[in-house]
Order: C-alpha cells, then structure tokens, then sequence
C-alpha cells in the first residue's frame, strides 16, 4: 500500500516523482486515441435493441384503436405511456409521451417560462430583473448549458450522499428571484448518488419565494442500474401536491441510452394544471409525436418489467467495465490520499476528485497523452469548478481492454499532476 503523498520525505517525494515522470513518456510514446469523455451506449448495448428496427410490425393501431400512423394525439399513445408510467410509479394521465429527447422539453419549458411565464408566473420571465436557478455540483453539464442560454444566474450547492445540501437548497428557495433547480434525483451524472425519501419529501414541501417556482426533476438514469437493484423512484408530484405546491415539479424521463440515441421516446410528467400549460405551446409548435416509434417501443418493451429485463442486460454489459475503472483506480493510487472517487450503483459516470488546483492539468497530461477526458469543470455552470478538482469519468463506451489501458494512462497524470502540485 502507498504511503500518504503529503507524509512523503523529499527523497521519497523525488524518487517517486522520477518514476511517474518515466512511466508518463512511455504512456506518450504508446501513441494512444483513447476517449472518455461522453456517456454513450457501447455498440454491444445499441445491439440489445436491434429488434426496435423492425417493429411495430403491420399493425400500426394503439390499443386505444386509433391508427399511430396519422396526426394528433399530443399526449402520446396510451400503450407507452401507461407502460412507463408502471416503470415511474405515476399515474398514466400526468405521464406525456413525446418524440425522442427529455433535454428538449426541459429546453422548451424553460424558454416557454422566458417568453411566456408559467402557468403560475407574474409574469414572463424575462421580464423578471433577475432570474437565478439552484444548480447542485457536481451536475449535468447539459443542464447548466440551458440556463446559462437563458442568462441565468446560475448558484452551487454540493451534493451530500442523499442528495442536494438542503439548508442551502432551502435558503436560496425563498429568494423570489430564484425560479428553478436542476436535479438527477437517481443515480446522478457524474456522482451516481441516489436522492433520499426525507431529501425527495423536503424539496416537495419546501417554502418558496417565487410563485412559479420549478423543480426539473431529470429522472435520466432512474433505471439504470449496474446490479439486479433498482432503486424506487419517488413520486415527488404526489409529494408535492400533499404539501400544497401542486405544481412544483417537471419530471421527465426517457429511453435514451435503452434503446436508440435519437430514436427514442422522451416522457414528461407533472400535474394536470402544468400538463395543460405545456399542451397550450406544444400544440401550436405541433401536431403530435412519432406514435409509430412509441408503439414500437411498447412492443419491444411488453411491460414495466420487461423495461428491468432490458436494463439487466445493459447492467451486465457495463457492470465490468465500471469495476475495471475502480479497481485501477484503488491499484494505483488508493493510499496516496491524493484522490477520491465515486462506486457509483447505477448511472453512467464515475466522478473522480483530484488534488486542488490540478484538475485541468491531469486533462491536459492526458490528452498530451493520447487519452480524451470530459474538460476539467464541465460538472459545474459555465465549466468553472471553483476548486479545479472534479473530473467526470465515462467508461460506457470503449472495450473493457481500451478502459483498462486508458485509466492506467489516467492514474499515471493524476500522480504526475499531484507531484508537480507539491513542487516535486
């Protein structure tokens, strides 16, 4: 086991740093092209849903009889919907199926709110002297490219195990200039962690200073688990409306990263009265979704529970690749004390915490190096992580033999940078 790097002597320091300097030019010299940079379903995974190409088949009627192949039905078609609501834990009437991304409803909520307000604003939103938005850290960096689209003033909490630092959460609530928060409530991106039932239920009855206040409740990752677990998914919208704020949250959902990037179905669901705002704009932007696709869907995946067959099959897919990623990590640098990282259950990243300060100097060695590593600070708003430490890892993609060579490249800079950093 290695010794605490800061315990070090200045002769250990300095013939360790020799060794990690030798070992960096032979990872260079390998002439590497290796990427982990995004969370991308391997082609083993796109393979699992290979049946969708040739479905639904002849016959094209929903079971509410109406012919998926024609106009309307803004709602989505009751075969998916009912079946993803069963996998959500909500009732089917406040579970909209759409086309193929969740990001773009968030998009379109939030530039709705902007042009038009809510159902529940003032005023638009726009016209608001400031808009500011609760941002949890690490985050989605999807998320925070949206609101910072817009102008928003964009404030951190950090994540706790269960979730959002809630006495922050709640100060920052009851500023009426704060109209929203971004969460990944289930196996979050990039730290996997799952929030808890209080941490659900405190978010549900919160006190909040805006009227019009939203919670977009991004249940990306709800069931993709790396074991035969799956954690429950809360329904916060029920929470909600017990609390008296009916229409706190936008929950979405989708099969991205299940079945075809691009090609999916996109699920939101909220209360009747924000279901009938979002229809009032989404019929006029259109007709309806591609009910072929979502019959599609239906038929490949039965039932909620065929859902779970499916997602064990992308568990054992990703499972080793993610063991792989811990297991080098622990080999070569557990007992440096100079790095901590997620064991994430379920999700699709890993969140690695470096030295202070040499986040975006591992990014770099390993790029030098031939290995592509998601930009120091993407988990943060406007990729600015204060304490420059956070490095999101994404080890979905590449073979298992590609992970493995990458994160040995990847240990070797975080030991390099940390040397460096101690002037070694």
């Amino acid at each position: 086991m290695a010794q605490p790097l800061r315990s070090a002597s200045p002769d250990e320091l300095k013939e360790l740093a020799q060794d990690v300097r030798a070992r960096y030019e032979e990872l260079k010299a390998k002439n590497l092209a290796l990427d982990l940079t995004r969370g991308k379903p391997s082609t083993e995974q796109l393979d699992f849903a290979q049946e969708l190409l040739s479905l639904p088949g002849d016959e094209v009627k929903a079971s509410d009889g109406s012919d998926c192949r024609n106009y309307g039905n803004l709602k989505g078609i009751p075969d998916i919907r009912s079946l993803w609501a069963e996998v959500l834990g909500l009732p089917m009437e406040l579970v909209y199926a759409q086309d193929s991304s969740s990001l773009n409803i968030m998009f379109d909520l939030i530039s709705w709110s902007f042009q038009f307000g809510n159902n529940d604003s003032p005023r638009p939103w726009k016209d608001e002297e400031k808009v500011r938005w609760i941002c949890p850290v690490p985050g989605y960096d999807r998320h925070f490219t949206i609101t910072e689209q817009f102008g928003v003033e964009m404030v951190t909490v950090p994540l706790t195990e269960d979730g959002p630092d809630m006495d922050q959460v709640r100060e920052l609530a009851r500023d009426p200039q704060v109209k929203g928060m971004w969460c990944v409530p289930v196996f979050g991106n990039p730290t996997g962690i799952t929030f808890s039932e209080e941490v659900c239920r405190e978010l549900a009855s919160m006190e909040a200073g805006a009227p019009d206040f939203r919670i977009v409740w991004d249940n990306a990752y709800a069931v993709h688990t790396l074991t035969d677990e799956f954690p429950p998914v809360y329904n916060v919208i029920r929470m909600a409306e017990e609390a008296g704020n009916p229409n706190r949250f936008w929950f979405m959902s989708s099969t991205s990263k299940i079945t075809f990037a691009g090609a999916g179905v996109a699920f939101f669901a909220s209360s009747p009265e924000n279901l009938a705002w979002y229809s009032s704009i989404a019929g006029v932007r259109g007709i309806g979704p591609n009910k072929i696709n979502q019959l599609a869907h239906a038929r490949y995946f039965g039932s909620a529970e065929g859902v779970r067959a499916v997602m064990r099959k992308h568990a054992g897919s990703l499972a080793p690749k993610f063991q792989r990623v811990l297991d080098i990590l622990e080999e070569r640098l557990g007992g440096y004390e100079i790095a901590t990282w997620t064991k994430p259950q379920g999700g699709y990243f890993i969140s690695l915490d470096v030295v202070d300060g040499t986040a975006a100097r591992v990014v770099q060695l390993a790029k030098d190096a031939g290995i592509a590593l998601t930009g120091a600070g993407s988990s943060f708003p406007l990729h600015k992580d204060p304490n420059d430490r956070n490095i999101r890892l994404a080890p979905s993609l590449p073979p298992e033999e590609e992970i493995a060579t990458a994160m040995d490249g990847v240990a070797t800079c975080v030991l390099l940078a940390a040397v460096e950093k101690l002037g070694a």
